[in-house]
């Protein structure tokens, strides 16, 4: 009964909080447990200690596949008796100014999940203290921090796992030319090319993996930025290292660039349609829905080039009129002597070319 006195208090303090919330608001089901207490008969114990931890602290899943964020809690010195705490993820996106969403919220074996997230993520619970978030088709935004809370009456520990989707970061330039894109059209055009637009560690583990481009462009973040591998007077001058060149943060609005965009694993096929003649834009969109397909996009082109090794040197039509070819080992007539997806821009649509198709394995 010691304890009678601060449970009636804390009470008091959650439904004040709670205001005109009934059954119907979605964090009525945080509080209606923890005012039942922890299952012990007490809200508050002294003289143990609660840890949370997430090991590893980097997962690295790719677009459609499975994750696994690990995370577990402890009490030192242990305790005899298992207690019923309460289990919240929330996730920080990537791109700045967003706001921490609510993932998961689980009270021993009753658990809800929230927005996007709805039925896609659950908690393992193998063992004792393991709330290890189990989730599944994951999206190409779905990168972020993704925090691990555990609340054990006035006991709040949490710890943080880092999802970073692996795939392949591509400079886009539309039809109409360089350094036409604010912030939200950069974000559209990504989003048409099946893709979304890249962080700065995506752009930087590009680099790393030689990526090499003059153009500047927007990232996730809201800053404009670009990759040199090779210095050159035009882009930032023959004296200044290799590294990813910043412009630093840019007026969403105002300011127009080219885009980094990211595109990962794709579930379907990408593939050079064979065809009797050459064939103008809309005459290839034709051909890849008799195929029983669609014309691919310039992100799904390079997902199949960085994920199932598509290798063909014959240019052929994107969705966006562009017109590329996909090439793993450089040879002779097939552009530099580098890996990549070579391009050709943006040819008029009447010209007669092949067409890449994109056929979906659902």
């Amino acid at each position: 009964m010691q304890h009678t006195g601060l449970q009636m208090i804390m009470a008091h303090l959650l439904l004040s909080c709670l205001g005109e919330s009934g059954p119907s608001d979605p964090n009525y089901f945080f509080y209606e447990d923890f005012l039942n207490g922890n299952g012990n008969g007490e809200i508050h114990f002294s003289g143990v200690k609660l840890y949370v931890d997430t090991e590893p602290q980097t997962v690295l899943p790719v677009r459609g596949g499975n994750a696994t964020l690990p995370c577990r809690y402890w009490y030192d010195p242990e305790l005899s008796t298992p207690r019923r705490v309460r289990v919240k993820w929330s996730w920080l996106p990537v791109a700045g100014g967003q706001e921490e969403e609510d993932v998961l919220v689980a009270i021993g074996p009753r658990s809800r999940s929230f927005g996007n997230f709805r039925g896609r993520v659950h908690l393992r619970q193998d063992f004792l203290g393991d709330a290890t978030l189990m989730m599944s088709g994951l999206q190409l935004n779905e990168s972020g921090r993704y925090r691990c809370e555990v609340v054990d009456g006035l006991e709040d520990r949490s710890a943080v796992v880092e999802v970073e989707l692996r795939g392949v970061v591509f400079p886009y330039q539309p039809p109409h030319g360089r350094y036409h894109l604010n912030y939200q059209g950069a974000r559209q055009v990504c989003q048409e090319q099946d893709s979304t637009l890249a962080t700065f560690d995506q752009l930087l583990q590009s680099w790393k993996e030689g990526l090499n481009w003059c153009n500047a462009g927007w990232l996730a973040d809201g800053t404009v930025q670009y990759p040199i591998t090779q210095p050159r007077a035009p882009c930032g001058g023959h004296d200044v290292a290799p590294g990813v060149r910043t412009y630093g943060r840019r007026h969403h609005h105002k300011h127009r660039y080219d885009v980094f965009c990211f595109s990962s694993s794709i579930r379907g096929e990408v593939y050079y349609l064979p065809h009797a003649a050459k064939l103008n834009l809309s005459e290839a969109e034709e051909a890849c829905r008799h195929d029983g397909a669609q014309i691919a996009k310039v992100g799904q082109l390079y997902a199949a080039w960085k994920f199932t090794d598509l290798d063909r040197c014959d240019a052929g039509w994107l969705s966006d009129g562009s017109l590329r070819y996909p090439i793993i080992t450089p040879r002779k007539n097939c552009g530099s002597s580098e890996p990549g997806v070579r391009s050709f821009g943006f040819p008029p649509p009447q010209h007669k070319h092949g067409v890449y198709c994109y056929k979906s394995a659902e």
